[in-house]
């Protein structure tokens, strides 16, 4: 019989759950909104910024975002943790990453809420 002490890291269990959340989240809002845009079928800028002026689906939208970095985060951290050994290289791209995902977000945002 192995005695583990689970602490800290649970193993990777809560980082498996949030990244299953996410894709679930994306799958979601992906059916919604090619529902939406078979329903209304924009053809127009005018028409694309008035399916998204609706603050339900900036909202759903911005949802997807934040899934989808985070999902990225979880996924590309885990590469970085598996293949860069040298931890000066790895805290870098790690920093690196984390940048870019959040500077996306804001990004994202600023785009949803200037419609």
């Amino acid at each position: 019989m192995i005695n583990r002490i689970v602490v800290g890291a649970h193993y990777g269990l809560k980082d498996w759950i949030a990244q299953r959340a996410t894709a679930v989240i994306m799958a979601v809002y992906s059916v919604l909104i090619a529902a939406v845009l078979l329903v209304v079928r924009p053809s127009t800028f005018e028409a694309w910024q008035g399916v998204f002026a609706n603050g339900v689906i900036k909202f759903l939208t911005f949802l997807f975002f934040v899934s989808l970095f985070y999902h990225a985060w979880i996924g590309v951290r885990d590469i970085w943790m598996d293949y860069v050994k040298p931890t000066g290289l790895r805290l870098t791209l790690h920093v690196v990453t984390i940048a870019a995902l959040v500077g996306y977000t804001a990004w994202a945002a600023a785009i949803l809420w200037r419609l």
